[in-house]
Parts: C-alpha cells; structure tokens; sequence
C-alpha cells in the first residue's frame, strides 16, 4: 500500500459495517483527507438506508421484501468497496451524489 492513495485504508474500513463507517469517521479528523471523506459518505448512506429501510419493513409487515432489500444492499456496498479499492471516487448509482450532500456533516 506504499503506492496507495492517502486515505485508502480509512475508506475501505467505512465499508465494514456501521461501527467501520464510525471508526473511519475517527480515523479521518486529523489528517483529514477528502477521498476518505467520499467514501466514508458513501458507506454511511449505504449503512443508514439498510437500516432504515429495515426497521421501516419490520413495522410496516412488509417481511416479504427482506431478500430484494438484501440484495440491493449487497450490489451498492460491492459497488462502493470495490470503487474504494480501485482508489475511484465514482458515486454510487441514483444515491450516491444524494449521500454527499446531505451527509455534509461528515467532515
């Protein structure tokens, strides 16, 4: 990773989970990088909108969409991690420009 890109390991360990995404978050206050800083956006939308979308089905009784709700949140997190192992700061598809302004807090 000598050749790497500054941030890189912080970006890829907002993808683990949402305590990774909080852990980046630390990781990123000093120095702060902003390809850190994209990604660790990307990953708390991806992480926020499973889990909304989640507590959302279970009290609405809609347990049927469980596997479709999975499965998308399987192929955008594939889509960031591996973006954020190619050292690219491509958005994700429809949400990703969405999670970059309104996770603005995210510095």
């Amino acid at each position: 990773m000598s050749n790497s890109t500054p941030g890189k390991t912080t970006a890829v360990v907002a993808y683990i989970t949402i305590v990774g995404c909080l852990i980046a978050i630390t990781m990123n206050i000093e120095p702060k990088n902003a390809f850190a800083r994209f990604h660790i956006r990307q990953a708390f939308g991806i992480h926020v909108l499973f889990h909304a979308l989640a507590i959302l089905m279970t009290y609405a009784g809609y347990a049927s969409l469980a596997v479709p709700v999975y499965l998308f949140y399987i192929v955008i997190w594939v889509f960031g991690f591996l973006q954020a192992l190619n050292e690219k700061t491509k958005p994700l598809p429809v949400l990703g420009k969405y999670f970059q302004k309104w996770f603005t807090f995210i510095s």
